[in-house]
């Protein structure tokens, strides 16, 4: 199969889709890999690093689309892209079509064979999702760090304080993969985190993994209230694989906060959790509602374009070679890779995005089979 590799073109985004060592895996399978001139140069790859891969370079992103039967991205396709894709095409990259429902229109319109790698499975784990869950929650410590301070509009503090000050309240909303992650960064800087979680077992595992070095709560309104008035900084990072991310804190609720507080929207790409919520990015990540600092750039982990998609393409690798190897027929012989298809020749298969976006939905044997 020749699979192609486009530079990503989202606006500061400079993760690639293969890494030289992933399209090496690919060549040595037996595949061809072409790759847009400069799509690795984010990661300190260039051409020439792919070219000694055995993959070709094509000059252009049109020449890749043209050509490719699979196109291995990182973020969702942007209205140039889309336009591009054809029925008889696979897709694989990130797409958060929930809150999207103009790429959906677009995916569908074209006739693509989309695989989501947010929601393909394993067991009932979402291994192509938590790499960069596992860096937006490191970052999302480092981004409410900076939002804190002064000169940005926070509130002056330290997040771990100093001898004799008290350090920073760290409120914690979820405790999946992105929420134990900011947690752990918060609590390695001497922060006060508390973590929300509806889950008793996963907050049994959040107690025997902090011993003691975070609180875990169960999250009620009563819960959740009380610990947002004592917040200086809020993680969001709830998560329904596909959907839109529940709205848990609503605007009222900005009013219980402390004045020049911080919110993370880690769930952003699904909508985001808080009410005030909308999409920044890296360049202007930050705004303010009702004397809150807002933070929701929506690629987080394209900020570290290197350490992204390495993890990434350690995560991707072994399911792409299997779209490669089978096509079709490895996303019906393969459950992980089937949860993960969302359009199919102008058919959604994707059950949570139909849900939010009111469409109509097949399952992926029927649009197959067919």
């Amino acid at each position: 199969m020749l699979v192609g590799v486009p530079k990503e073109i989202k606006k500061q985004e400079a993760r690639v889709g293969l890494t030289p060592a992933a399209a090496r895996e690919y060549v040595e399978r037996g595949h061809s890999v072409l790759v847009e001139t400069n799509a690795g140069i984010g990661i300190g790859a260039d051409d020439e690093a792919y070219i000694t891969a055995g993959a070709q370079i094509a000059a252009t992103a049109a020449e890749v689309f043209e050509k490719a039967e699979m196109i291995v991205k990182v973020k969702e396709p942007q209205p140039s892209e889309w336009v591009q894709l054809r029925e008889g095409q696979l897709l694989f990259t990130y797409l958060h079509l929930a809150p999207d429902p103009a790429q959906t229109k677009g995916l569908l319109e074209s006739g693509v064979t989309s695989i989501a790698y947010e929601t393909v499975t394993e067991g009932v784990g979402l291994p192509l999702l938590a790499p960069m869950s596992e860096v937006a929650g490191r970052l999302s410590i480092e981004a409410a760090a900076l939002a804190s301070r002064n000169f940005n509009g926070g509130n002056g503090l330290l997040m771990g304080g100093v001898p004799g000050v008290a350090p920073a309240r760290v409120l914690v909303l979820g405790g999946g993969v992105v929420g134990t992650h900011a947690a752990r960064m918060a609590v390695g800087l001497g922060a006060d985190v508390t973590i929300l979680d509806r889950s008793l077992p996963r907050l049994r595992q959040l107690d025997e993994l902090f011993t003691g070095r975070a609180r875990n709560l169960f999250s009620t309104s009563e819960a959740l209230e009380m610990e947002l008035a004592q917040a200086d900084v809020v993680i969001g990072s709830v998560l329904i694989p596909g959907a839109n991310a529940p709205k848990l804190v609503t605007k009222d609720m900005l009013g219980l906060m402390k004045p020049r507080s911080v919110v993370v929207d880690v769930a952003i790409d699904q909508g985001g959790c808080f009410e005030t919520s909308h999409a920044t990015t890296h360049e202007d990540p930050t705004y303010e509602v009702d004397g809150v600092i807002h933070y929701c750039v929506a690629n987080m982990p394209g900020c570290v374009p290197t350490t992204s998609s390495h993890a990434l393409n350690n995560a991707t690798l072994p399911y792409g070679l299997a779209l490669a190897d089978g096509g079709l027929s490895a996303i019906m012989e393969n459950a992980g890779l089937r949860a993960g298809l969302s359009t199919h020749r102008g058919k959604l298969t994707s059950a949570p995005v139909a849900e939010a976006l009111g469409l109509a939905c097949s399952t992926p044997a029927e649009v197959i089979a067919a």
